[in-house]
């Protein structure tokens, strides 16, 4: 007898063994698709600041294997939805920031490793691709153009929220190091939206509802008003002094203003540990930290 008809009479005999295994061939299948994103332009016809530059992006590949990105002109966001939704409820939605000085990004760490963990929880996550300030013969900067590509993510993810099932009021951006600032400077810079546009996501409102500032570079930059997203802060106590002390006193300036903030501090980590399998300290937790902070906070139903 065949190995295929031995198979039939298996699933045939018992009906329970038949619904498991469709069961796991489903939820595979529905992993599988949930970890084949495709990038998607922040500007379909090409963003505003970048016109006649083709350059072709550069990918590097370190000794362990991580990806490094520059050399960006059209910016993007890659998405990672949840594969599994029990509740039907609206998500909430995070935007992933990586970070690199402005010079690059790591995408990794600090991008997609930190998106898939944040999908396999039911929490939408999409990997910001933003134009480089400080690299070699850069013509962009921070403020006009790097931070213009996170607002412009915070609007695209707004304007499909009923299609990818998100809650409008519950997106919020995450950053580290270079990312972190951009994170930052989102939650101190937003606005209404422009309701006469004819580019629909325009009209859609560029404050995140919530911030989480991950050893952000350019800490003295930050200021808070009673205006501010709510704010996760972390950082390593062995990190430079402008970032370890500066995230302490950026704390502060939300406990002044009045806005809901939790900081954490750990003692043995330095800057860049970002999402990696080899995090087995301490420090290597606080995404679950970050998960318990917007459960606490009213942002995971």
């Amino acid at each position: 007898m065949s190995k295929q008809a031995e198979g039939e009479i298996t699933m045939k005999k018992n009906p329970g063994f038949t619904r498991i295994l469709l069961m796991w061939i489903c939820l595979n299948v529905a992993v599988v698709g949930a970890d084949q994103s495709t990038e998607i332009p922040l500007w379909p016809n090409g963003a505003p600041g970048s016109e006649g530059k083709t350059g072709k992006e550069s990918v590097r590949v370190t000794p362990d294997g991580e990806h490094v990105i520059s050399n960006v002109h059209n910016p993007s966001l890659t998405p990672y939805l949840p594969a599994v939704d029990k509740t039907k409820a609206p998500r909430t939605a995070v935007i992933v920031i990586p970070g690199g000085g402005h010079r690059e990004m790591w995408v990794d760490h600090e991008g997609h490793n930190l998106a898939r963990w944040l999908s396999a929880r039911g929490i939408a996550a999409f990997v910001l691709k933003y134009r480089l300030a400080r690299e070699a013969n850069s013509t962009y900067t921070v403020d006009d153009h790097a931070l213009a590509d996170t607002k412009r993510a915070i609007r695209l993810v707004r304007s499909r929220a009923q299609e990818w099932k998100i809650a409008p009021s519950r997106v919020g951006v995450i950053g580290f190091s270079a990312g972190g600032e951009l994170a930052a400077l989102s939650g101190m810079r937003f606005d209404g939206g422009n309701k006469e546009a004819t580019d629909m996501v325009e009209r859609e409102n560029s404050r995140p509802d919530f911030q989480a500032l991950i050893y952000p570079g350019s800490s003295g930059r930050v200021v808070v008003t009673k205006d501010s997203p709510p704010a996760f802060l972390v950082c390593g106590y062995q990190d430079r002094p402008d970032i370890s002390k500066g995230l302490a006193e950026v704390y502060l300036k939300f406990k002044e203003a009045g806005v809901p903030a939790e900081l954490h501090i750990y003692a043995s980590a330095g800057h860049g540990f970002g999402v990696r399998d080899k995090n087995q300290q301490a420090f290597g937790t606080w995404p679950a930290r970050f998960q318990e902070w917007l459960s606490d906070s009213g942002f995971l139903q």
